[in-house]
């Protein structure tokens, strides 16, 4: 009796001292909040593990969306052997363990086995190798969870052996639900824990970016910055005064490098310098590199403006030339500058849907031939003997430095001028030209 007294005691004093996002993970699917596409009522995920039946998997989402919550509670309805590694620090030789001991239950005592593996993009293809006959003859249920796109990271014979399932950023319904949840349950803050102005709550969620975990230790933090202060309530500028920084969820060569960049381009497109400028924003304060960047501006100022506002084109390579001269902190006026500018200017995509016509007349078969009067004439006998540059007008020698010639076999049209801004002045002197050509 008095050990079992110890026992509760040391296991209620390992307990407090976990971290408020630990004390919080969910238990039970009603417990767990948002996905409901995956574990809400009559959802796919729900309806196998409530009639036993168990999936290998790869949880594929942001940190702080509950893989490892929800790993634990399939793990805990299917009544399995729940076992953690980390592709980080788990060896080879830790994973054919793991499996070997897992075929013993099953053999012995019929006991079932979910093996979380953390981070699966870690393990290489030969360490990913080890776990498909495992997977494949059922010997454990793999739970792999991962922030890269499983798709790109996992062997094609492992993944096609496992679900994939995406775990989005949670809503700010879910957080909220998840932040109320911590203040008001015996698990969470305590009882004596300072009071949360609705308006500290919301600051919480809004700044978590989705992630569950970022939003409690937030709250955690100002309760605790409030205690040492002897304040009864936590207001927002307590709980800004108490925040850590904010670090933004970035990387530099996968998924969410190439989806910001994308939300950027697409944004200066759509001539929303606004949302342009949050993008941005989000793309230095991860870390992006200053020079990826001011390449991107370049070809936009001349892909989606041209020649709609022909002074994108030398403004976006003077902000190159700035952010290759100064480096950050101090470039990113430059960048900020070029992406308000490419963001209001008229758009214009005419000169590289004509370049694209073109050089898809040159696939289809047209003559490349230089016609004779096109060509050069170096030497005087290329002329004589050969007709080169033979008949050529030069068009200075004419009014409006112009005159009706054929500059390539035939009559292709390629340019057809569609754009705003001063595209349509271009566009109005091609027209007069060509007019005045087939008039000829």
């Amino acid at each position: 009796m008095t050990e079992d007294l110890f026992a509760h005691a040391g296991a209620e004093a390992r307990k407090a001292a976990m971290p408020l996002a630990a004390r919080m993970r969910p238990r039970t699917l009603d417990d767990f909040s948002g996905h409901a596409d995956l574990v809400g009522s009559g959802a796919p995920l729900r309806v196998a593990l409530e009639r036993d039946e168990m999936w290998s998997v790869v949880l594929w989402g942001s940190p702080g969306t509950g893989k490892t919550s929800l790993a634990r509670i399939a793990a805990a309805m299917t009544e399995r052997r729940f076992v953690e590694l980390s592709a980080v620090s788990a060896t080879v030789r830790d994973v054919r363990g793991v499996i070997a001991q897992a075929a013993s239950e099953r053999d012995m005592y019929r006991k079932r086995t979910l093996v979380f593996l953390d981070e699966i993009h870690r393990f290489n293809k030969a360490q990913q190798d080890v776990l498909l006959p495992a997977v494949e003859d059922g010997v454990i249920a793999l739970w792999g969870a991962t922030t890269e796109n499983p798709y790109f990271e996992l062997n094609a014979p492992l993944l096609s052996r496992m679900r994939v399932l995406r775990l989005q950023p949670l809503e700010v319904d879910d957080l909220r639900a998840i932040v109320e949840r911590a203040l008001d349950s015996a698990d969470g803050l305590g009882a004596d824990a300072p009071r949360f102005a609705e308006e500290a709550v919301e600051q919480a969620v809004a700044a978590s970016g989705g992630d569950a975990r970022v939003a409690l230790n937030w709250i955690e933090s100002a309760a605790a910055f409030a205690r040492e202060r002897g304040l009864g309530t936590v207001d927002v500028e307590t709980a800004r005064q108490a925040a850590l920084t904010r670090q933004v969820r970035y990387d530099r060569a996968a998924d969410e490098h190439y989806d910001t960049i994308s939300a950027y381009i697409k944004s200066v497109r759509g001539s929303d310098p606004d949302a342009a400028l949050f993008w941005l924003a989000k793309m230095l304060e991860g870390g992006e590199a200053p020079e990826f960047i001011a390449r991107r501006i370049v070809i936009l100022a001349s892909e989606d403006i041209g020649n709609a506002d022909p002074q994108a084109l030398p403004l976006a390579v003077a902000a190159a030339g700035a952010v290759e001269r100064l480096g950050l902190p101090e470039a990113r006026y430059a960048l900020a500058q070029a992406t308000i500018y490419l963001a209001a200017a008229p758009k214009s995509n005419a000169a590289g849907r004509a370049l694209g016509a073109a050089e898809e007349a040159i696939r289809r078969g047209a003559n490349v031939e230089v016609p004779l009067h096109l060509r050069g004439a170096a030497h005087p006998g290329l002329a004589e003997a050969h007709g080169q540059s033979v008949g050529y007008r030069y068009p200075h020698d004419y009014p409006g430095n112009w005159v009706a010639q054929a500059y390539m076999p035939g009559r292709q049209r390629f340019y057809d001028g569609r754009g705003g801004g001063e595209e349509r002045e271009v566009w109005r002197r091609v027209e007069r030209r060509r007019r005045g050509a087939e008039g000829t």
